[in-house]
């Protein structure tokens, strides 16, 4: 009896287990994989976590965001993953400081592996992003103010006050990744028919903004 039985079971077993997978509640479905110990700061010459006792309370400490970074285009943002703060490493978050001057703007771009969530320490920012049925939420939002962006989902900032803001962006990824749309549309090296045809744009103007984004016309 237990031998005819034992496939009914297998199969009940494996389909509960589908079930399970695919109805599952997207909380439990990190963008990184939970960690198996307190931390793991890498040794910068083997695979493996630093021994605990060589690590100080500075090796759990950054500063590097304490002051704005280099600004292109009124625009300055300094990353903090895990491999430029090492304790971040196993920990499923990073950071990113972003500075505007007046009329400053983060170009429209995306997270692939988290999902970020912007506090504004001080001015005033166009803020906001796009769905995937092309609904776009945004305001202006101010000091103090909270907006979050769903992760792999386009978003962008502009600074409209006349004074600098300064925004700090937390992420649920060690390595949230970022994909800036002008940089992989026209820098990456897409051929120029197909972008001609999706934009309407001619080939002149093309390499126009392919120069601008880092491709060189190569005529």
């Amino acid at each position: 009896m237990a031998i005819t039985m034992f496939p009914k079971i297998t199969v009940m077993l494996v389909t509960f287990i589908f079930h399970l997978t695919i109805h599952q509640p997207s909380s439990v479905s990190a963008s990184d994989p939970d960690p198996v110990q307190d931390y793991c700061l890498p040794s910068p010459h083997t695979h493996h976590c630093k021994n605990s006792s060589s690590l100080t309370v500075d090796d759990f400490i950054f500063s590097g965001i304490k002051h704005p970074g280099n600004f292109t285009n009124k625009f300055s943002g300094v990353p903090v993953s895990a491999t430029i703060f090492p304790a971040l490493n196993t920990l499923g978050m990073s950071l990113v400081r972003a500075d505007f001057e007046a009329g400053g703007i983060n170009v429209p771009h995306y997270h692939p592996r988290a999902t970020e969530v912007a506090y504004v320490l001080q001015g005033k920012l166009y803020s906001g992003f796009v769905d995937t049925q092309n609904k776009v939420f945004a305001k202006v939002i101010e000091k103090g103010e909270i907006m979050v962006f769903p992760r792999g989902l386009l978003h962008f900032q502009m600074n409209v006050g006349d004074s600098p803001a300064t925004v700090i962006g937390s992420f649920d990824s060690q390595n949230p990744g970022s994909v800036k749309l002008p940089v992989a549309l026209f820098g990456s090296g897409i051929d120029d028919e197909l972008l001609e045809k999706a934009f309407g744009l001619k080939g002149k103007e093309i390499s126009k903004l392919k120069k601008r984004f880092g491709i060189e016309n190569e005529d």
